[in-house]
């Protein structure tokens, strides 16, 4: 259990009401930090969010050498990695902690400094989200890699070359990492299978701007002409549109009204066709989308999830806890994370009536329909959610919990709520705003 600084008390039953704002896109910006490694100049990065794994990678930046400093707007970074240098192993290890991003500073130290290391890594525990994928596209690019024991050591004889990749599953980490290695070796890389997610698109941006030379098919084919030099980069990054998803399902389940500046209707379309079809309402205009439950019974839908352009995987879980409140029953096929529906055994704790199945249900089949995973839901509705005691598994699954609390009747106490911080910047100050019934041990918010 958590300490009583990771617990807040959450006092159920009262509607969400209010405007937040939602910045840069927790799965572009630590991304587009790790590219300023690949310039020979400065670059300055907009709408930076305050997160954890912000913190993160900049730690770690600053640890190889890299001038990381506030810009003269807030949420500016300008990154200056004209110093690039080795890093002690065991400061890399204390600052990487539970994150995942730093196997993708492999390709732009191999380019910089011709070696690299990659302590053991953490993350979300939503299913296997293998690290040997990542080495083994290094080594096509003649990486060579040493296991140690306390984590991999890589380095590279000579200059990277280009090479043909087909990803067996158009992975979203893989191709940042096929882009961020790809963009200085020597001749063409061909990625086929990739993933065409807006935050994938917006690196490409990114990179561009240094002065990568970078195609994207129609077909889900990338192709990467090497370059022998790349500059700076002047980018505000995209809104996060998995963090204004999250608000709006705060407001279907707390029969709330949201608005969400900086939401984006091209990046959320998918999402926003799936919130009418519950019966959720919203209304767009050029700063942002307001979110609300308009009165009435919410409908029962089939869902499932799938890589962009479908139904993003980061927009299940929140969805799901405004489904418990939807009339008959709804069906969710997980996808991309084999378990990314063990969240629910909580929501059943507090009211919910989901069953899991390890059957593809509601949709096509999908590469867990063998392999004995519980990825299937059928949630029973409507059901009233009871206050209960909660610990965060991941982090939507956090955010999905707090929905929880502040839809059900009477009190929750959310315990590693730290967890949330890292994809959800200030969002206790955004609780507040919203009018949630929250408070921290020794510190009442509302």
């Amino acid at each position: 259990m958590t300490g009583t600084d990771d617990v807040l008390l959450v006092h159920g039953g009262t509607p969400l009401e209010g405007e937040i704002r939602v910045r840069g896109a927790k799965n572009l910006v630590p991304k587009a930090m790790v590219a300023a490694l690949l310039g020979s100049g400065p670059s300055r990065l907009r709408n930076v969010p305050d997160i954890r794994d912000v913190r993160v990678v900049r730690g770690l930046l600053q640890l190889h050498g890299v001038t990381v400093r506030p810009g003269d707007e807030p949420g500016e970074l300008i990154l200056d990695p004209s110093h690039v240098e080795s890093a002690n192993v065991a400061d890399i290890d204390a600052h990487a902690g539970s994150s995942r991003i730093p196997i993708l500073f492999c390709g732009p130290l191999l380019h910089r400094l011709g070696h690299a290391f990659i302590p053991g890594l953490g993350g979300c525990d939503i299913g296997g989200r293998p690290i040997d994928f990542h080495f083994e596209v290094l080594r096509q690019f003649g990486a060579t890699i040493e296991k140690r024991e306390d984590g991999q050591y890589l380095e590279a004889p000579q200059r990277l070359r280009g090479c043909k990749i087909r990803l067996p599953y158009p992975s979203v980490g893989s191709t940042e990492q096929v882009l961020l290695t790809a963009v200085l070796a020597e001749g063409v890389t061909e990625l086929s299978n990739a993933a065409v997610e807006p935050e994938i698109e917006d690196l490409i941006c990114v990179l561009q701007k240094m002065g990568a030379i970078i195609s994207m098919d129609t077909d889900r084919t990338i192709r990467i002409t090497g370059v022998d030099k790349l500059g700076g980069y002047t980018h505000r990054a995209l809104p996060d549109r998995l963090e204004a998803a999250s608000w709006a399902s705060a407001a279907l389940a707390t029969e709330g009204n949201i608005y969400v500046r900086g939401a984006q209707q091209r990046s959320m379309m998918t999402f926003l066709n799936t919130y009418r079809k519950v019966g959720g309402a919203f209304e767009i205009d050029d700063e942002g989308i307001r979110f609300w439950h308009p009165g009435g019974s919410l409908n029962a839908i089939a869902l499932e999830t799938d890589v962009h352009p479908g139904f993003q995987t980061d927009w299940q879980q929140p969805l799901v806890v405004a489904l418990t409140q939807a009339a008959g029953l709804s069906i969710v096929h997980e996808t991309v994370y084999e378990s990314r529906l063990g969240f629910t055994s909580a929501l059943n704790q507090m009211g919910a009536h989901i069953q899991l199945y390890r059957e593809c249900l509601g949709g096509s089949d999908c590469r867990f329909g063998q392999r004995n995973f519980l990825h299937s839901a059928v949630v029973s509705g409507p059901t009233k959610l009871q206050g209960a005691d909660l610990v965060i598994p991941d982090l939507r699954g956090g955010f999905s919990y707090l929905i929880a609390a502040l839809a059900a009747q009477g009190t929750s106490r959310v315990h590693g709520i730290d967890l949330i911080n890292r994809g959800y910047e200030n969002f206790m100050d955004k609780l507040e705003k919203l009018g949630a019934k929250v408070e921290l041990p020794g510190r009442t918010l509302v």
